[in-house]
């Protein structure tokens, strides 16, 4: 099993920046795609973006030139750097990543975080 814990959410005024991490830890083998995922009241999960073992990244619209996934192999981390924030990214925001835990598993496996809530407020 992976374990999945984030940090890094809070309050932030519009235009401001807050850094989400996400830590994995458990019995990995190899952690393939991780990406972050948001969802706020009344409203279906969406993917906000996601990134390769090799760095390679993509991201909602509605993120682009604003947002920043990244990673850190060595330390299982992946981050979610958010500047000029907008009310509208107000959302519990949740750590995805896709996994094998046996070195035979043929296909990777889900497992998510606790979420952290992100608000955007005056």
């Amino acid at each position: 099993q992976v374990q999945l814990v984030e940090s890094g959410g809070g309050l932030v005024q519009p235009g401001g920046s807050l850094r989400l991490s996400c830590a994995a830890s458990g019995s990995i083998f190899s952690i393939y795609r991780m990406n972050w995922y948001r969802q706020s009241p009344g409203k279906q999960r969406e993917l906000v973006a996601g990134v390769s073992p090799g760095g390679s990244t993509n991201y909602a619209d509605s993120v682009k030139g604003r947002f920043t996934i990244s990673r850190d192999n060595a330390k299982n981390t992946v981050y979610l750097q958010m500047n000029s924030l907008k009310p509208e990214d107000t959302a519990v925001y949740y750590c995805n990543a896709k996994s094998v835990v046996f070195p035979t598993q043929a296909v990777p496996s889900d497992y998510w975080g606790q979420g952290a809530q992100v608000t955007v407020s005056s």
